[in-house]
């Protein structure tokens, strides 16, 4: 089925136009961190208003105003998720992960890195990333809330405490 009907079209075109424009108009109300890769609830956000815009798109079971709808409903939910961790601890530590250090001076943490899932190759090609050449050169690598890694250079650390709310 490559061609249903011009209307079919027409319509998926001039859908696509007024939900992306609603799509847009909303990221811009809701501010910079709706779409934030800050840590896994807002990536399951990000990901969920993609599947709603595409289902907007190509579903003709669901009417634009239901669409809209579903994309207002999301942002606000991830909005009111963000303002109350900032307003209670408690709340934030629920839906956001701590960061992980998996390599301190050197020197692998592997009961860490087990418990995150994350294998020694993985941590030396955030090393390389980082434009060093061993594990040995890096001070310490942290995976962070977002499922990135960190990589702070060996000459970079200060005395011990260098990285405050992390187990050393």
């Amino acid at each position: 089925m490559f061609f249903h009907s011009w209307t079919s079209l027409g319509q998926t075109i001039l859908t696509g136009i007024i939900a992306y424009v609603a799509l847009v108009a909303l990221l811009r109300i809701t501010g910079k961190r709706t779409l934030a890769k800050m840590n896994a609830f807002d990536l399951v956000v990000t990901v969920a208003l993609g599947s709603t815009l595409s289902t907007i798109l190509v579903s003709r079971d669901v009417p634009l105003a239901d669409g809209v709808a579903a994309l207002v409903l999301l942002a606000t939910l991830q909005l009111l998720v963000a303002w109350t961790s900032v307003r209670w601890p408690a709340f934030e530590n629920a839906v956001k992960s701590e960061p992980t250090l998996l390599l301190y001076r050197g020197r692998y943490r592997h009961a860490d890195m087990r418990r995150q899932r994350v294998s020694d190759e993985e941590i030396r090609a955030a090393i390389r990333s980082a434009g060093l050449a061993s594990p040995e050169a890096a001070g310490a690598v942290v995976l962070e809330s977002d499922g990135s890694f960190s990589v702070i250079k060996r000459d970079a650390l200060p005395g011990d405490g260098a990285l405050p709310g992390l187990r050393e």
